[in-house]
């Protein structure tokens, strides 16, 4: 005689609150909320990506920006566009190659990232202030693993 065994079915087990892509949306809806008090100068994250990238990397073509800060090709551009009207950027036309385009900070975009560097430095220890420092680094290392 054949022994059946019964299993429980997954789909019946699902519990929301323990599905990865859950808990990191309420992360990073945390972390988006830390960051837009702490930040101080009317900047999106978004923004806030492109400018320290800049700050970071110099002068660089569009695409790469938008690669660099996993930002697709049309909302890096309405970033950059944006922080171009606002005087934070300024684009020119790649000395080598006459159809790209090569984003850089002005003055007042270097400026204005020196000048919260600390403030994005707190946002990013008030959203780990649940863990140890050990968690941290482990918690970082992950992330990094599952990019």
């Amino acid at each position: 005689m054949t022994k059946v065994v019964a299993t429980k079915s997954r789909a019946g087990s699902y519990c929301l609150d323990e599905q990865v892509g859950f808990m990191l949306r309420q992360v990073s809806q945390r972390h988006t909320a830390i960051f837009a008090e702490k930040i101080g100068c009317d900047l999106t994250s978004m923004q806030w990506a492109v400018l320290s990238k800049l700050r970071e990397i110099g002068a660089t073509s569009q695409n790469q920006l938008g690669r660099a800060t996993a930002m697709d090709v049309a909302t890096v551009k309405g970033v950059v566009d944006r922080l171009t009207a606002r005087g934070l950027t300024h684009i020119a036309l790649d000395p080598d190659d006459a159809r790209r385009r090569l984003v850089d900070l002005t003055p007042k975009g270097r400026a204005l990232v020196d000048a919260h560097v600390e403030e994005a430095h707190a946002i990013s220890d008030e959203t780990l202030a649940p863990l140890t420092a050990a968690e941290r680094k482990t918690f970082m290392s992950l992330l990094a693993k599952l990019r």
